[in-house]
């Protein structure tokens, strides 16, 4: 007899996966892929499957992940399964929730229909939006739901600081920042941050005192590390004893990490919503509690 729920996950996010599976106490599979010499992909899914099927895996570099989940949804529910949940802690396409010239699309409603219709119900951690307020006006599955790391990053820094200065690289950050710093009442506050070309930024501090004191860089995520070598720069230049970073989720492009140490970083911290040597804090306890309150 089929398990009643089981977690499918990829090889690119099986620890991760493995580590979900367990704190639920369900059956783990890793979908089998191949790709063929032409570019496409046969994802090879386990024969027999519960009613309720959990996915697990992040979409960081989506393109090709989300035309697998587009196949591997579609086949589960050919092999019977009754509901699907898709546990996605990092949700890409979020940012671009307008169009900001004539022609461009649109993406945070047309991925997050995509994932609505092939999905009943998605779960994140820490989406980045903007101009919504709730997920499910994005994602309009029968239940959208979104985590936040920000008490493990709480959590974590308690462990190692005993008075941080908190900070955000930008105005985005601060809900992130004050969620980390208010419950053990730290000082925090969010940078100013001006654009002056595409690869330019200058930020400003807020009028905090850094001299000598311990700072830690909060924010959801970091793609480029361009801004966030800019505070680090800063806040060094404040005389802050040394400067630490801790994001939801560690996308880095190539050159990030490199450009962040050599502004004078000296950790760098995420959870481990995308797979990275920087994770540190994992986040299967949040998410499973999340998918037994599904029903």
């Amino acid at each position: 007899m089929s398990p009643v729920m089981m977690l499918l996950g990829f090889d690119d996010y099986q620890k991760q996966s493995h580590k979900l599976a367990q704190a639920l106490a369900v059956p783990c599979h890793i979908i089998q892929r191949h790709r063929f010499p032409d570019g496409e992909n046969r994802l090879t899914l386990p024969a027999e499957l519960s009613g309720h099927v959990v996915f697990c895996r992040s979409l960081d570099h989506p393109n090709e992940k989300l035309l697998e989940l587009l196949l591997a949804a579609k086949t589960a529910r050919e092999l019977g399964a009754k509901t699907l949940t898709l546990v996605v802690p990092y949700l890409c396409y979020m940012r671009q929730d307008k169009a900001f010239h004539p022609g461009e699309a649109v993406s945070q409603p047309i991925v997050g229909r995509f994932l609505a219709d092939l999905f009943d119900n998605v779960i994140t951690v820490d989406p980045h939006l903007h101009r919504i307020q709730y997920l499910e006006q994005a994602v309009p599955a029968a239940q959208a739901v979104t985590l936040s790391a920000t008490s493990l990053m709480a959590e974590f820094l308690r462990e190692r600081f005993e008075d941080p200065i908190v900070l955000g690289p930008d105005a985005e950050s601060e809900q992130w920042v004050s969620a980390v710093a208010r419950p053990s009442q730290w000082r925090y506050g969010a940078c100013n941050k001006i654009r002056t070309g595409d690869k330019n930024v200058e930020v400003t501090l807020p009028e905090i005192n850094l001299e000598g004191r311990a700072v830690v860089l909060v924010d959801d995520m970091v793609s480029s590390g361009q801004t966030l070598s800019v505070t680090i720069a800063e806040c060094l230049s404040k005389k802050a004893e040394h400067v630490d970073i801790l994001v939801t989720h560690a996308l880095f492009a190539t050159d990030a990490k490199q450009r962040m140490i050599e502004a004078g970083v000296r950790n760098i911290w995420s959870t481990d919503s995308v797979s990275h040597e920087s994770n540190i804090i994992p986040l299967y306890a949040l998410l499973k509690d999340a998918v037994l309150k599904l029903g």
